[in-house]
């Protein structure tokens, strides 16, 4: 009799455990299969089929990129620790978010030398944080499940192959809790094409009511959205756009396309993360001729792999 169902995803693939027997199913991580299995999870997220062969959309050029243009140095860059390092050797230490402790396990960590307030995050992928805004009411149990969970994922064969993750050894960093004087922390990514600042959009209400507005350099509001609508409110120019573009300019030099992601608190600009393959490649334009646009604005490097 099967007296118990658990499917459980790990680094290694899927378990299924039937009673005392466990069934492991492998992941492919076979090199050579990885545009057939970029194509069927591209079709499945997107209804799309996916043209690796001469790509010509913005979503379609993503995808390229993450089979065909990796490198050492973007796996250092998505490293949320490791990419401290190379922030301040490019702009400067004073654009970090001060971080107060890395760890290699949630056991590690000491929560009696941490503040009230702190953001915790897994280094060696997206999403995997706990913002703590009153340290006394941190589930340190539930965060501790969440933690053990990320840390034995490998992110690059989590979503659509995002492999700048790959062999990103995994820690755990305490970074200091910022906002703004209303409370608020908007996320100003800035989308640079073939080395060059294009475009700024503006995370809004990420926790709460989810929006994205984008904005030429000039700061003149887009007339397409990307997954997520419009704010209704109107967003100000900050007063400091023209420095964020110059360091986004320093930063993405290097590279096709990157996002480079700052956060601007009552004018103090704090670097986010480099994101390489933003939305992993999946982002919903409408209208949907301004995938084809963007796309028609980045030009591919030559193959690397």
């Amino acid at each position: 009799m099967f007296d118990i169902i658990e499917r459980i995803k790990y680094k290694e693939g899927l378990r299924i455990k039937f009673g005392g027997y466990v069934l492991s199913l492998e992941r492919n991580r076979n090199e050579k299969d990885f545009p057939k299995i970029l194509k069927q999870w591209y079709k499945k997220r997107t209804g799309k089929n996916l043209n690796l062969e001469n790509p010509k959309t913005f979503n379609e050029k993503i995808q390229w990129l993450k089979l065909y243009d990796n490198s050492p140095l973007k796996t250092k860059l998505a490293d949320k620790y490791l990419v401290r390092e190379w922030i301040e050797e490019q702009i400067g230490s004073e654009y970090l978010i001060p971080l107060l402790g890395a760890w290699n396990n949630f056991d590690e960590i000491d929560f009696d030398k941490l503040p009230e307030k702190f953001v915790l995050k897994a280094n060696h992928g997206s999403h995997w944080n706990i913002i703590v805004k009153d340290k006394s009411k941190l589930d340190k149990s539930k965060a501790k499940k969440k933690f053990d969970k990320w840390m034995a994922r490998d992110y690059a064969f989590k979503a659509g192959l995002e492999l700048q993750y790959k062999g990103i050894k995994p820690k755990i960093i305490a970074e200091k809790f910022i906002e703004d004087t209303n409370g608020e922390l908007n996320d100003y990514k800035i989308m640079c094409f073939n080395g060059e600042p294009k475009f700024v959009w503006v995370d809004c209400g990420r926790y709460s009511n989810h929006t994205k507005n984008i904005y030429d350099l000039d700061w003149n509001l887009q007339p397409f959205k990307m997954t997520y609508p419009i704010s209704k409110t109107p967003i100000a120019r900050p007063e400091n756009l023209d420095k964020m573009i110059e360091l986004a300019k320093i930063l993405c030099k290097d590279f096709a396309f990157v996002r480079v992601d700052f956060y601007n608190v009552d004018g103090k600009i704090y670097f986010g993360e480099m994101t390489f393959t933003s939305m992993s490649g999946t982002d919903k334009f409408e209208p949907e001729k301004y995938d084809l646009e963007l796309g028609n604005m980045l030009t591919l490097p030559e193959k690397k792999g």
